[in-house]
């Protein structure tokens, strides 16, 4: 829709962010304008020099487009992008184009400012802001009022009422024509309007521009509730930061803090970066990253996201990461790399619109002339009838009808702790029909415990575990941790040792006392140590789920630990929620079979084991054939295979190169959220269905009633504005979504 009707204002000016320039990759497109290549993987990198600003006043993915051609029309520009779910404008160019760009996007109406300028709160009166809607009304009541008692002075107080309404519109319309939009809906307005004032019809020339005007406060509203929760996250990074340096407070932007600054936040304070907190303990509300709504307590040590909130306490932290980088613009960027990522049926309604509109002009025009030059028929009626097939082709409604569920859907998702990479991971994520898991780290919590100590009679087995805690110290395997953390809890002092050294392929091995010790697992065991009596016991032990490993002193087997990971508290529930939207679920694992099997029956599910990076991606690759697979997993080793899946979804605890490589990722890491994703895009993909056939099934009936006659111009707009606030207000359902 329109830009506010008052941006036609002396604007400030401000100087575009410039961000470093890349190469391009050889092959790659420089062409500006709407590139044919496929948008499904991860976003293009610069072509030359990158700038971005901030743009206000866009109501609509359709002004997006706008700003888009706008800017495409400047010679030197090799590539531009709105992303309308944060309003940045991205713009890659072999020359400093910056100004160009500023005014180019000014003389449109619309308004720019750097990227890491401070945001200005818009204060403006609701009843300032619809001022040119409400003058319009009552004019129109005027007017209406007149041409009840005096016909000639009601026409005359009708035309002066839809003059003032075009004025701002066809102004408007100029403006575009002018920057290369051809066939914006304010010339169609335009034309219908103006025409309508030519063939008499005064009342419903000046209803066009209020039906119209009413349409553009309606998509304005829809727009700002869909991005509601894009602005709620951009608002929780405060302006500035309290800093101490040499016991010194000072105030300081963000963009000044580094990793190692100490900062303080007060208590209902939000942590400008992320942080590791150097207090003793505090507890801070995390649920606008989250989704979780009980504080976290979080210890000395522990790191702490930025937008999380001090909920009792004046706490002190070190910085961690750099300007820019926090855990809020990483889900920043992971949005505008969604707006990136349209979906083929976004795509192809984008091309369709930009083909159907000129085509809906051609045959309006042809309409309006054919009947009275070729079969002598009176121009008036059938200039009419142009007219409203003119408004009726309006694409506004069929443009919109996939953004709006595509934004809506993607806002919902985040609402359940769910970041999904745009449209395309939307519609394959509603497309699956198998899950397959990786185990540790994912079904499981990844922190191994100790379940069993069994000892050969020899020693008992607060005494193996001292000689295992020994070797262990310093490693950072998570076995290793789980032995070491078991001691503790039994209050074991681990034992001095010597020439402790990691055999590669075996264990790990140290001299206690002056006798080797070594760990390892039974596969790796000196040939003969392990009897049938201690092979049994081992088998046994694995049966039920578990990780067994051996101690050995001087190569006698001393005895056995056996250790568990634990399954999420929610697994069950969400493989039970997976099959009864009629998902099936398989583990993909590296752990042994026996211990891949325990938790497979445990959750009602089949597994493949002792995987290779390798093997999971030949075991997605089989799986995939057979029906649409979601690949979800949390480690470095799990990148493959997430790949190779129709979608990967990334838990997110897990590595920066899983979350990296993921289509989405669960960022509270709650299991049962992978349903209700599913079953989002479901209803998403139905949800444009729904809209698409709103908007061209209310065209094709008001095209047919206005060949017959009987259907008017003030009909059309409303038929255009209405399907518009329909497919809206249906898109807005996934909001409230359950």
């Amino acid at each position: 829709m329109a830009a506010p009707l008052s941006s036609d204002k002396k604007v400030p000016q401000f100087a575009a962010a410039r961000l470093k320039p890349i190469s391009a990759p050889d092959g790659e497109c420089g062409c500006p304008g709407d590139c044919q290549t496929p948008q499904d993987s991860a976003p293009q990198p610069p072509l030359g020099e990158r700038y971005s600003w901030q743009v206000a006043g866009m109501d609509c993915a359709a002004c997006a487009r706008k700003v888009e051609n706008a800017v495409n029309q400047l010679s030197g520009v090799n590539r531009v992008q709105v992303l309308f779910a944060t309003e940045k404008l991205l713009v890659d160019a072999s020359r400093d184009i910056r100004q160009e760009v500023e005014s180019a996007v000014s003389a449109i109406g619309y308004r720019l400012r750097t990227t890491d300028a401070p945001r200005i709160p818009d204060d403006t009166p609701a009843w300032k802001e619809n001022l040119p809607l409400i003058a319009l009304i009552v004019l129109m009541a005027i007017s209406w009022g007149l041409d009840q008692f005096n016909n000639p002075a009601g026409n005359l107080a009708f035309i002066a009422t839809t003059l003032v309404g075009l004025w701002p519109i066809a102004r408007q319309a100029l403006r575009l024509i002018r920057s290369g939009n051809w066939f914006a809906i304010e010339t169609l307005m335009s034309v219908a309007a103006v025409g309508a004032l030519f063939i008499g019809a005064t009342a419903e020339a000046a209803m066009v521009l209020l039906l119209f005007l009413i349409g553009e406060r309606l998509e304005a509203w829809a727009a700002n509730r869909a991005r509601r929760g894009v602005s709620a996250l951009m608002a929780l990074k405060p302006e500035v930061a309290m800093r101490i340096r040499d016991g010194q407070r000072e105030s300081v932007a963000l963009a000044e803090l580094r990793p190692g600054d100490t900062i303080e936040v007060a208590a209902g304070g939000r942590l400008p970066a992320d942080g590791t907190l150097l207090s003793e303990q505090a507890s801070f509300d995390e649920s606008a990253l989250t989704g979780e709504s009980l504080p976290v307590e979080r210890r000395q040590g522990d790191k702490v996201p930025a937008g999380a909130t001090s909920v009792d306490r004046l706490v002190t932290l070190a910085v961690i990461s750099e300007p820019g980088d926090s855990a809020i613009d990483r889900i920043l960027r992971l949005i505008e790399e969604a707006d990136e990522r349209r979906a083929p049926i976004e795509r192809f309604i984008d091309r369709f619109s930009r083909i159907y509109t000129p085509v809906i002009m051609v045959i309006a025009l042809l309409i309006a002339i054919i009947p009275p030059l070729l079969f002598a028929q009176p121009w008036e009626p059938w200039v009419y009838k142009g007219l409203t097939l003119l408004l009726i082709g309006c694409p506004c409604a069929l443009v919109i009808s996939t953004p709006a569920a595509i934004t809506s859907g993607l806002a919902a998702a985040s609402r359940r702790g769910a970041l999904i990479k745009g449209g395309i991971a939307l519609e394959r994520l509603g497309q699956v029909r198998q899950v397959a898991f990786d185990k540790t780290g994912t079904l499981t919590l990844g922190q191994p415990q100790v379940t069993d100590i069994v000892s050969d009679g020899s020693i008992n087995a607060q005494a193996l575990l001292t000689l295992a805690a020994g070797v262990e110290q310093g490693s950072t395997h998570p076995l290793a941790e789980a032995i070491i953390r078991e001691a503790q809890q039994r209050g074991i002092t681990p034992p001095q040792t010597y020439d402790q050294r990691t055999l590669v392929g075996t264990g790990i091995e140290a001299t206690i006392d002056g006798a080797t010790i070594l760990i390892c697992a039974p596969a790796r065991a000196p040939q003969g140590v392990v009897d049938q009596r201690w092979q049994a016991q081992i088998e046994q032990l694995e049966s039920r789920g578990q990780t067994v490993i051996l101690v050995l002193r001087n190569a006698a087997l001393l005895g056995a630990i056996a250790l568990r990971d634990t399954l999420r508290p929610d697994a069950r529930q969400a493989v039970q929620a997976l099959h009864q939207a009629g998902v099936r679920s398989v583990i993909l694992t590296g752990d042994n079979p026996r211990a891949a099997a325990a938790i497979a029956s445990e959750l009602g599910m089949d597994y493949r084991a002792s995987l290779l990076p390798a093997d999971k991606v030949r075991e997605v690759d089989t799986l995939n054939a057979r029906a649409p697979l979601a690949m979800v997993g949390d480690g470095i080793n799990d990148a493959p295979a997430m790949k190779a899946a129709t979608i990967g979804i990334a838990m997110g605890s897990g590595t920066d190169v899983a979350l990296e490589t993921a289509d989405a990722a669960l960022t509270h890491n709650r299991l049962t959220g992978l349903a209700e994703i599913i079953l989002l895009a479901r209803a998403t993909h139905s949800n444009i269905r729904q809209n698409i056939a709103v908007a061209l099934g209310l065209k094709g009936i008001f095209l047919v009633t206005t060949l017959l006659g009987m259907t008017g111009l003030w009909m059309a707009v409303l038929a255009d504005s209405g399907a518009t606030a329909l497919v809206t207000a249906n898109a807005l359902r996934l909001l409230r979504r359950k």
